[in-house]
């Protein structure tokens, strides 16, 4: 074990480095205990853990809506899970590139953006991150508070489903997507060991919920021919591919937010194979589970009802059995919980903790992320599947792909991971301070990734040519844009000499 006197840092075999003594930072105005370096005897997760973060974030109704989208969009079984698959092994480069700091230093991913964008900096992205995480909260909140609503509705009767509508929705839709709200906030406000109890539990039983919802639909079906044999409405040719590069960047930018702050979680690493095995394990065989399960049951509306139903929710409300109905929805429920508390919490607290260190704890960041979640109006974003994949997924998909084309072109081809732990947080000096807190090559090189990516975004709240028409043939493939234009003009304008 080699150690550095100066700032006490150590360097275990795996390469793993721990800086031993804070007092130095400890003082810093961009300094926590949440935000602070995690010791190597708390580094504990293994390759299980991983693999069940991946089952308890993967396996939520938004998973299931994502791949039964495709369906609804024209798309066949085979080509909707082929879409679905490589668009997760293809988000999982980037993912395991970013996770790799997380585990060898031991820090967030605000932290890890402090490197290449600068101590204040790195707050520009951790609060484009946080916002998303708000959104996909508020979206998974409004989501299980439907199920809930189809739960209820089953015991109440035709009272509960058919209250007064208050807002475009029913009174009682509204009254369940408030109390799943506050349920997840007293979980959010007991903290981080709190929500892992509850994962440790929950997590397996979407499985269930799902396979009841595809066994129910298949027998009545008549079994799986009839809806292996739906046809694809696009074919092979020139519809298809129309549609299937703007939908794989969606299914890309469904997890582009966990392939930027994956070292929120890899922090805890056992070793760096651990991690890496564990995400390589977790993520493609969880969400390719999801995906076919989906993509057949919503085959098998169609056979059944002769439309794509891609809400399981409404579609469970179409039972006959009420007993069915419950028992794939409890378990929906829960496991929406479970995953909205470790994808999207998580996250925009470390982050809006990152942005004033000394005033917001994990909890208070939890508590902004609930809030903001409503005020953003997830029902309108989830409430079409064109607007879902094209406008939202694809959109914010490009913005998040420049920062992690920053990501990797800093920490890999010019730091070569190299990071001066104790120098991510100080303040008015240090590696990162750049010019003011803010290193303003990084900042271009993500304006310009974004504006090639997005700037040519059309269709649902967009313009039909674009909203730079110029740009519109290239957001069809907005997260590869967003990738190599942020990575390259980062490497472009970025020194070899500077760790940025």
């Amino acid at each position: 074990m080699a150690l550095h006197s100066a700032s006490q840092i150590t360097t275990d075999a795996d390469g793993r480095v721990e800086l031993r003594d804070h007092s130095a930072i400890a003082d810093s105005p961009h300094y926590n205990p949440e935000l602070a370096p995690v010791p190597l005897e708390r580094r504990t997760w293994s390759t299980y853990n991983f693999f069940a973060l991946w089952m308890g974030m993967a396996h939520n109704i938004p998973s299931y809506t994502l791949a039964a989208s495709l369906v609804a969009l024209g798309m066949d079984w085979l080509q909707a899970f082929l879409t679905i698959t490589l668009g997760n092994l293809i988000v999982l480069v980037p993912m395991l590139l970013n996770s790799h700091a997380g585990t060898k230093y031991g820090i967030p991913f605000p932290v890890f953006a402090r490197a290449f964008y600068g101590i204040r900096g790195a707050n520009l992205v951790a609060l484009l991150r946080a916002f998303i995480a708000c959104a996909w909260f508020g979206i998974q909140t409004w989501v299980g508070g439907k199920a809930l609503h189809v739960i209820v509705g089953r015991l109440a009767g035709d009272g509960w489903v058919n209250a007064p509508v208050v807002l475009g929705q029913t009174s009682t839709l509204w009254l369940c997507f408030l109390g799943f709200w506050v349920v997840q906030m007293l979980i959010i406000w007991r903290g981080m060991e709190a929500i892992r109890r509850f994962e440790n539990w929950t997590a397996p039983l979407v499985s269930i919920g799902f396979l009841v919802l595809l066994g129910y639909v298949a027998v009545k079906a008549g079994g799986f021919g009839p809806i292996l044999s739906e046809p694809s409405k696009l074919g092979w040719g020139a519809d298809f591919w129309k549609v299937f590069f703007p939908a794989l960047m969606g299914m890309i930018a469904f997890w582009s937010t966990l392939s930027l702050n994956m070292p929120d979680f890899t922090r805890f690493g056992g070793s760096q194979r651990k991690q890496a095995v564990g995400q390589l394990l977790g993520l493609p065989t969880t969400m390719s589970f999801i995906a076919i399960v989906a993509i057949l049951t919503t085959s098998g509306a169609v056979a059944l009802y002769g439309e794509a139903i891609w809400d399981p929710a409404e579609l469970a409300s179409r039972f006959d059995s009420t007993a069915v109905v419950l028992v794939a929805l409890v378990a929906l429920v829960l496991a929406t919980i479970s995953a909205n508390l470790a994808a999207n919490v998580v996250s925009p607290s470390y982050d809006f903790s990152n942005a004033f260190p000394k005033k917001i704890s994990f909890a208070v960041g939890g508590l902004i992320t609930g809030v903001v979640g409503i005020v953003i109006q997830p029902w309108r974003l989830i409430a079409d599947p064109t607007i879902y994949i094209f406008a939202w997924l694809g959109f914010y998909g490009g913005l998040l792909a420049s920062v992690a084309g920053v990501f990797v072109a800093g920490y890999w081809i010019l730091a070569r991971t190299h990071l001066e732990l104790p120098d991510l947080y100080l303040s008015g000096r240090g590696a990162y301070w750049f010019s003011a807190g803010w290193n303003w090559r990084a900042v271009v090189a993500t304006v310009v990734g974004s504006v090639l990516a997005v700037g040519g975004a059309y269709g649902g709240p967009f313009p039909v040519d674009g909203l730079i028409p110029l740009l519109k043939p290239l957001y069809d493939y907005n997260w590869v844009v967003g990738l190599l234009g942020g990575l390259l003009v980062h490497l472009a304008l970025a020194p070899r000499r500077e760790n940025a």
